[in-house]
Order: structure tokens, then C-alpha cells, then sequence
């Protein structure tokens, strides 16, 4: 779980008061903020991510994870930070400083997505103060009533009061609220606060409901600061107090997130990786207006609408792609060493496919190839209509891609290992709730019982895993590749009836058909293929002799097909 930073040994005791706490937060976050590198729907449903940040190579070991941890906190790259903690944990899943590390980098980078978001900054302006605090409770009473684990709300007020420490040092959040406040005028404001929440406990939702009213009651009375401001500080810190999936989000990122599960979304058909100064296009969705407009991989923008996306922030850039159905986009496009060129585009819905490409990888021995890359509402009829494709066109054996798929849906991912799982357990769940209890099992009609090989690897998550492991598990195929990447656990989404947004909650645990937990540990490859580098292009059309992966798939899937005709 991620943890805020534990106290001493000299205030880990019982009786210290929130008082004491806050002292130690407030010293802790100033540290943090002023010297940042010192810090380091309900629908049952697994990360999915569009947008890929970052950009740096994994480092071997932890000196040179905090060494590069330190410049990219120091240059206010936080989305990168964030990924380089969490690959490191993927190898030290139980270090502390790492999960410290990233508790702030993932505060500092929600922080900077809120306040780059403008349906966020329109929705603290309409929320009255009375709404806002409902809202508070209201999250809470669903982190009771669904989350995996019994919530720790002590912990969830000391994350809440430390989300808010970081957001009043924020320049964005100071200059959206707060814009002539001295340091000096907040330390005396947070002085005053602490001794008002003296000999005050937290051992119940109720007590952690009461902090954060009566801190944005005294912060409105004293600096100013709207009521709103401060609570939704408390629902992210809250949220982020979980684990790394669950989350807060604001209408904007709520919409969003469904329009991913629907298979559509409002926007331009692009995949990004952030950087500084440039929105990178690492994927562009066919038939989308990106696509038609000639944007392709490997191409940057510079700027949004004559705005430099190094003035304005990646992830308010990248937000700023977002925009009404019909409305009209100017990008500053960069390719290779061609000269800046603009470009218009209009905005629209675009769908985004489950099977990204599929066809005959060897003709002659009848090797079909599908590569799914994401499992949504739409997967299991994409799916179809690719396996009946190839199965006119001579399919014997089949390859199914999910490697670099993070997820969706786990109800699709069920799905699609129906297709091949004959009979017994695909997937079961368990949560706190019992109503989060339950087995998937196979149903046998419409059974495909061609042979079959599932590419993994270290990016294949959560419903591709579920995926990988049905089929392993049950002997139905080989799965081929590296180590997936280890999330065992089922995310529920939740709208919020106060305020809007809503939030993103881990409600069960997944378990593989033996019994076997994905968490931490992911499911581990028939034969593992060691990957120095990936192709930079479509795996399957014009990059399939550099794939070692895809080598070894097509080998096994070709031997398999064999057997299977001579077995006739």
C-alpha cells in the first residue's frame, strides 16, 4: 500500500495528539516543498491508461533511482518521477524510502493534473462549502463500504493534511486561490491551526470528517482559501492513501475514464508520452482525425493553439487536446528534422479498437495473429469478428498479443478466455465486501479449441494477466515472453452524487484458476524470452523478424498446428 511518511519513533505512540502530528507534517512538507529533491463504474474494472508519461531508462539499482529520482523532482518532472518509482518497486516491492518516494511524487503529479484542469477549477468555484464537505463524507462512507481492506482513517487524515501542505507551497494552487500570501502569513495560519486541533484523535470516519471541516472552515476564516479548495485537498490525499489505483477524479478525468471503458472518447485519436517541452505521439488510432490528418509515431507537438506546451505544462497540455465534438484544434507539429509545420485538426468522437491488428503471420502453416490492447466494452465483439476473419482466411493455430496491454475491463478479459477455456475457473475475486466475492467460470458453447500462444510482458497488467494466467493455468496454450507485470487487483468506479468527479476505489483481489495471486508477482511465462528492446513499429507487419518474441510464438504456434492436423 502506499504509505505518507511514518513518524518517528520518538511520535509513534498512541497518545501523541493531532496537534503533534500536524507540527511534524507541516516541518516535514516544508522540507519537501522548498527542497523538493530531498523528498523523495460501480463497473468492476483494471487500470487502463492512454497516456504513457516519462521517458528515462530504468536504473540498476536504488542509489541511482533516488540519484534520478532527486534531478527529476528537482525539475518538476513528477509523472516521470512517479513512473521511476514504480518500476523500481516492481523489483523492491517492500522498500520504504521507494514507497515514500512515490506517495509524494504521486501527490505532487495529481496535484499538477487538478490544477492544469479546468472543469477541476470550475467545480471548486460552483461547490459551496456545505456541498464540499458532504463530499468529503461522502467518499469516505464509499472507502467504508467497498475498498479491499479495512481503511486506516488516522493515516487517511495525516495523507489528507499532508496532500494540502503541498498544495498551499504549490505555485499553481497559490496563484488559483491565494495569490498574495506570504510563507510567512501561512506558517502563522498553520501555527494557529495546530494548536485548534490539539488532543484531537482519528479513529473513525466520523473524527477524520471533522478535521478536514474544521481545517477549511479556519483556512477560509484566516487566509481566504475557499472551502472547496481544501477539502477535494483531503478526498485526493484520502484516495491516495489507499494504494496506487485508487484515485480521485475530476469530471473531466471521470468522463474520460468511461469513455475509455465504452470504447469512445471525444479527442484526437492520440496516445502520448509527456515530456518538458513537447507532447510525444507514441500510438495514433486508425480512423481518427490524427490518423486522417497524417500524424503518425515518433512525431511531437510543440504547441496547442499557438501556446508552447512548455509554457503551459505536458499535462494541461495534453488535457488541452480534449475539447467539445466539432471544435477546432491548431497543433505545432515537429518531425524528425523537418521544419516546425502547423495543423489543424477537428475534434470528434473517436473509437478506440480492442484488436489493434490481426492477420495470417505464416500463411503457409496457417499462424493467425491478433493483438489486443485493452480489454473494454467492445473486446469480446472485436474479438470475434477478428477470430472468424482468420479463421476464412485458413486459420490452424492463433498468437494472441497482449503485451504493453494494461488492462480495462475484467469482465472482458473473462470474456475473451471463454473463448478458449473449456470448463472449470477462470478468474476468482475476493474483497473486504463480500459482494466482491465471486468465481468466473467457463461456459463451453462457442468454445475455440485452436492451438493457441499469449505473448506477455513486463507491461501486460491486470485483465491481460487474467487473461495470461486463465490460459496458463489451464494448460490451453504456452504463454511466451518476460514476467507480466504484476496487478492483482479489481478496481470499482464510482460516480460522486455531491460535486461531481468521481472515484476510482480497489475493491477485490484477483487469484489466477490455481489459486495463485497476481499481485506483486504477475504470471510468469512457459518460456520466458529475455527482451533487449522493443520494435519500434507494428509488431505483426513490419517489424516481426526483429521480435524475438513474436520468433519464438510463431515457432511454437507453427509446431502446434502441425501436431493438431497430423492428430486428425
Amino acid at each position: 500500500m502506499d504509505g505518507c511518511p511514518r513518524f518517528s519513533a520518538r511520535l509513534q505512540g498512541g497518545c501523541q495528539s493531532l496537534r503533534q502530528r500536524l507540527h511534524w507534517i507541516i516541518s516535514l512538507s516544508l522540507c519537501l516543498v522548498v527542497f523538493q529533491p530531498l523528498s523523495a463504474q460501480n463497473s468492476s474494472s483494471v487500470d487502463s491508461a492512454r497516456r504513457s508519461s516519462g521517458g528515462f531508462e530504468s536504473p540498476d539499482s536504488l542509489d541511482k533511482v533516488f540519484v534520478e529520482g532527486e534531478s527529476l523532482e528537482r525539475d518538476g518532472k513528477w509523472a516521470d518521477a512517479l513512473s521511476l518509482y514504480q518500476t523500481a518497486l516492481k523489483k523492491q516491492p517492500n522498500d520504504q524510502s521507494l514507497i515514500q518516494r512515490r506517495s509524494l511524487a504521486r501527490i505532487h503529479y495529481d496535484l499538477g493534473r487538478r490544477y492544469g484542469d479546468t472543469s477541476f477549477l470550475n467545480q471548486i468555484k460552483r461547490t459551496a462549502p456545505a456541498q464540499a464537505q458532504n463530499a468529503y463524507a461522502e467518499v469516505l462512507l464509499k472507502i467504508q463500504s467497498y475498498y479491499v481492506d479495512i481503511p486506516d482513517w488516522d493515516r487517511l487524515t495525516r495523507c489528507g493534511l499532508m496532500d494540502l501542505q503541498i498544495a498551499l507551497h504549490n505555485t499553481h494552487f497559490r496563484e488559483a486561490h491565494l495569490p498574495n500570501l506570504s510563507d510567512s502569513q501561512l506558517n502563522e495560519v498553520l501555527a494557529g491551526l495546530a494548536k485548534t486541533l490539539d488532543q484531537t484523535s482519528v479513529k473513525q470516519r466520523t473524527d477524520s470528517v471533522m478535521v478536514a471541516n474544521h481545517t477549511a472552515e479556519y483556512l477560509q476564516e484566516h487566509l481566504g482559501l475557499p472551502v472547496a479548495a481544501t477539502i477535494y485537498e483531503f478526498v485526493s490525499g484520502a484516495m491516495a492513501a489507499l494504494d496506487p489505483y485508487s484515485s480521485y477524479m475530476s469530471e473531466s478525468q471521470y468522463g474520460e475514464t468511461m469513455s475509455q471503458i465504452e470504447g469512445n472518447f471525444v479527442g484526437l485519436g492520440v496516445e502520448l508520452k509527456t515530456h518538458n517541452d513537447r507532447l510525444e505521439i507514441v500510438n495514433v488510432i486508425s480512423g481518427g482525425p490524427a490518423s486522417q490528418g497524417g500524424l503518425r509515431p515518433g512525431d511531437n507537438i510543440l504547441a496547442i493553439d499557438n501556446v508552447s506546451v512548455l509554457e503551459t505544462g505536458s499535462e494541461k497540455a495534453a488535457d488541452n487536446l480534449r475539447g467539445p465534438a466539432g471544435s477546432m484544434v491548431t497543433l505545432d507539429i515537429k518531425r524528425d528534422e523537418q521544419p516546425i509545420q502547423p495543423l489543424q485538426l477537428q475534434r470528434r468522437k473517436v473509437e478506440i479498437p480492442s484488436v489493434d491488428e490481426s492477420g495470417l503471420v505464416d500463411r503457409a502453416n496457417g499462424v493467425g495473429y491478433i493483438r489486443l490492447t485493452n480489454f473494454q466494452k467492445t473486446t469480446s465483439r472485436d474479438f470475434d469478428a477478428a477470430l472468424w476473419k482468420l479463421q476464412r482466411e485458413g486459420m490452424r493455430s492463433l498468437i494472441v498479443d497482449v503485451r504493453g496491454n494494461p488492462g480495462g475491463l475484467l469482465t472482458a478479459a473473462v470474456e475473451v478466455a471463454d473463448r478458449f477455456v473449456y470448463d472449470g475457473v477462470i478468474v476468482s475475486t475476493k474483497g473486504r465486501n463480500p459482494l466482491e466475492d465471486f468465481t468466473h467460470r467457463a461456459e463451453q458453447p462457442g468454445t475455440w479449441r485452436v492451438p493457441l500462444v499469449v505473448l506477455v510482458d513486463e507491461d501486460s497488467a491486470s485483465a491481460s494477466e487474467i487473461f495470461a494466467a486463465a490460459i496458463r493455468d489451464h494448460k490451453r496454450g504456452v504463454v511466451v515472453g518476460y514476467q507480466s507485470y504484476g496487478k492483482g487487483s479489481v478496481q470499482g468506479i464510482f460516480p460522486l452524487n455531491i460535486g461531481g468527479g468521481g472515484v476510482r476505489l480497489t475493491t477485490a483481489k484477483f487469484f489466477s484458476p490455481k489459486g495463485n495471486a497476481i499481485s506483486q508477482v504477475g504470471v510468469t511465462p512457459d518460456i520466458p524470452v529475455e527482451v533487449v528492446s522493443k520494435p519500434a513499429t507494428s509488431t505483426f507487419s513490419s517489424a516481426a523478424d526483429s521480435d524475438a518474441a513474436l520468433q519464438v510464438g510463431i515457432s511454437i504456434a507453427r509446431r502446434e498446428a502441425q501436431t493438431a492436423f497430423a492428430g486428425r
